[in-house]
């Protein structure tokens, strides 16, 4: 018989270990020494040991799942269980119950970090929908549309939910995707229509614009191209391929027209400048014969002044009213002067003017032979009251007798 510390060999070889239920049987050895025998089984452990060993360092240091280490335990464990070997097995017992416990605090770390990262992930998703939800009714069509397709590459990064709850959000958010995308097609849809309308606009415009190009008649067509420019603006863009186009054919058909308004304006503006130096040479003429000496000779030579100034012709606007006004002037001069001699030369007014200076005059020589009359009586009272009345009398004669002069009288 042979024995260990851990195990024994009776006289019979069968083989036993020692644990702390008392004594197992291991096995029979019938091939060797009853020292064969121990070493055999003391190997079996070791190889236990190891394998033990080995777990416990991919528990701790790989990312072995719960299942499979739990699964490697139980192997394990049987092994143990079915004593087929020798060594300190409640050892190697109370190691595999250390990594259940250490698997099993593993697997609720895990169940844990799966909660948080599924409670991420749906909060995630949560905002993600809310987003896509906001842009749906978003006009900002490039910016949210690419928006958008970055919200989805951000949703297939994240982890999978629940299945119900998965496909919940799912649903709202592939709803607000295509929402905008009906808004967007809608847009366009519109905006196409708006542009074809604009494009038959712009047509209709140009081949009025063309039919004007050859016009001469400045003033009513220049302002005709004004009306088709606010047309213009107000009808919108065309489509990009259509609206430069459109535009040079318009602009083209007004540079036409304007160019040739520009001719004969700047032909016109040539002649009325060399029509302003006449008429200035002429105005300078007429100044000359002021102040008035001669009144029918000034006439005369006005009316020949007069008469080769509207031979001219017109002059440039900004400069007709200081050119015409120098004219005018001479003329009213003349006017004033023939007025004046008028009314000089005129018998009846003269006579009307020499009968009130009579009369005024005979009744200033009254009032003064009555006033000597009251002061001879002592009559001071009187002769003051007199004085006053031929004061007033006297002032109307001097203004008849200026008025009688001006007849020559």
């Amino acid at each position: 018989m042979s024995s260990d510390p851990w195990g024994r060999v009776d006289e019979t070889g069968t083989v036993y270990v020692r644990t702390a239920d008392g004594e197992q049987v291991v096995g029979s050895w019938q091939a060797g020494s009853p020292e064969e025998a121990l070493a055999y089984f003391e190997r079996k452990y070791e190889g236990l040991v190891v394998e033990i060993g080995l777990l416990e360092k991919r528990v701790k240091t790989t990312d072995l799942s719960a299942k499979d280490a739990q699964t490697a335990i139980d192997h394990l464990r049987e092994q143990v269980e079915a004593h087929h070997a020798v060594g300190d097995l409640d050892a190697l017992r109370t190691r595999l119950d250390k990594l259940v416990a250490t698997v099993e605090a593993r697997r609720e770390e895990r169940k844990h970090q799966r909660a948080k990262q599924s409670d991420e992930a749906r909060h995630s998703k949560e905002a993600l929908v809310a987003e896509a939800e906001e842009l749906a009714q978003s006009d900002q069509w490039r910016a949210a549309g690419e928006r958008l397709r970055s919200l989805v590459d951000t949703w297939k990064g994240l982890p999978r939910l629940d299945r119900k709850s998965d496909d919940e959000l799912w649903h709202r958010f592939s709803h607000a995707r295509s929402a905008f995308s009906k808004r967007r097609k809608a847009h366009f849809a519109s905006l196409d229509a708006q542009r074809e309308d604009a494009r038959r606009t712009k047509e209709r415009l140009f081949s009025e614009a063309e039919a004007l190009s050859g016009s001469t008649d400045w003033g009513p067509t220049a302002a005709r191209y004004r009306e088709l420019m606010t047309e213009w603006k107000a009808a919108g863009r065309a489509q990009r391929e259509h609206e430069d186009d459109l535009w040079n054919r318009f602009r083209g058909a007004q540079d036409v027209f304007f160019a040739a308004r520009s001719s004969v304006f700047a032909e016109r503006d040539a002649e009325q400048s060399e029509n302003l130096k006449l008429k200035e040479e002429l105005a300078e003429e007429a100044e000359k014969l002021l102040p008035i000496s001669d009144l029918k000779a000034a006439r005369a030579a006005f009316r020949t002044l007069n008469e080769r100034w509207e031979a001219i012709g017109h002059v440039p606007r900004d400069a007709r009213p200081k050119v015409e006004g120098r004219m005018h002037a001479v003329e009213r001069a003349i006017q004033e002067a023939e007025e004046t001699e008028w009314r000089r030369t005129n018998p009846e007014a003269r006579a009307r003017a020499a009968g009130l200076t009579g009369q005024l005059q005979a009744a200033v020589d009254k009032l003064t032979g009555q006033i000597e009359q009251a002061r001879a009586q002592g009559n001071a009272s009187r002769a003051e009251k007199l004085e006053r009345e031929l004061e007033g009398r006297q002032a109307l004669l001097d203004q008849a007798l200026k008025g009688l002069h001006e007849f020559g009288g």
